[in-house]
């Protein structure tokens, strides 16, 4: 599982900082996460190939999270896509794309596909036999969904030198790696467990900006193995958090904890902080594992 961090700042784009956007990469998907402005240059600067992104998460509809993305669609029309685009986001979001898109005669040559989202409880919005998709309702200024990606279970590793000296038919060891047991030559049952040990574990990743603290979605969240949290302000700003229905390092950590996380990352930085360090110094206060998103940075889980 690799996630790069194409932009992680609140509000405005700076000259070296970006708002939010961020690529998933998980059992052969790429997942685009928020469209922030700039995000189109961020993934040629980092070399992401366009054509791989299939899929794209819109958490809500404020501009450091979305203005990016007509930008990006017309890009790929002007490269001649022909694969279909996924877009996930709140309802609102296929008006507001395609009035832009209608007024500037700049319809795609490729399906553009929108799923728009009015659910207030977590919903399952994409599956497929690899990985799923989960909604995380949030509370900001408006309609806000976090997201929930889980890979299912791995394949089970098939002990090929064991599987012959049972006897296993070469026929049935797609069973075996799917975890059935199965009769050898003989009409003997084998026991998956004598030939197979258990496939790499299943890994998760849960997106969640924006959003002030909300603790009922620690169940939705329990075990992931890494939680990208926002983290708008320092505990001396908390006040203003309560004000725009953000969260502080400290609340970020708070449901970490709670939530059993594996890491956490922090974003969504105000652009007010000279400084990220404070950041994860208050988080660490309380939950330990925990790594600072920035611009441009990848992390391999």
């Amino acid at each position: 599982m690799k996630l790069s961090i194409l932009g992680c700042y609140s509000a405005t784009p700076r000259a070296l900082n970006n708002t939010t956007s961020q690529v998933l990469e998980i059992n052969n998907h790429m997942f685009l996460i928020d469209c922030g402005e700039g995000t189109q240059v961020q993934l040629r600067k980092h070399k992401i190939k366009f054509n791989r992104i299939k899929h794209i998460f819109i958490s809500h509809l404020h501009g450091d999270h979305f203005f990016g993305l007509v930008g990006l669609i017309s890009t790929f029309r002007l490269l001649t896509r022909e694969t279909d685009l996924h877009i996930y986001g709140p309802k609102g979001i296929k008006e507001v794309i395609t009035l832009q898109m209608k007024l500037a005669d700049s319809w795609t040559n490729y399906n553009l596909i929108f799923h728009e989202l009015t659910s207030k409880t977590s919903e399952l919005i994409f599956e497929d036999d690899k990985v799923e998709v989960r909604t995380i309702p949030l509370n900001h200024r408006v309609y806000t969904n976090g997201y929930l990606f889980k890979e299912k279970a791995r394949l089970r590793k098939l002990n090929v030198k064991a599987a012959e000296n049972a006897k296993i038919d070469v026929a049935y060891y797609r069973k075996l790696t799917q975890g059935f047991d199965v009769e050898n030559e003989e009409g003997k049952l084998i026991k998956n467990e004598t030939v197979t040990k258990a496939g790499p574990k299943p890994k998760s990743y849960a997106f969640c900006s924006d959003t002030m603290f909300k603790e009922d979605i620690v169940p939705l969240i329990q075990n992931t193995d890494v939680l990208y949290h926002e983290s708008t302000f320092l505990e001396q700003h908390a006040h203003l958090a309560v004000k725009t229905k953000h969260s502080t390092a400290k609340e970020a950590a708070l449901i970490a904890q709670k939530a059993n996380v594996g890491t956490l990352v922090l974003g969504h930085y105000s652009t007010r902080y000279d400084s990220l360090k404070h950041f994860k110094q208050e988080a660490q206060e309380i939950f330990e594992n925990v790594e600072l998103a920035e611009d441009g940075k990848t992390f391999e889980f």
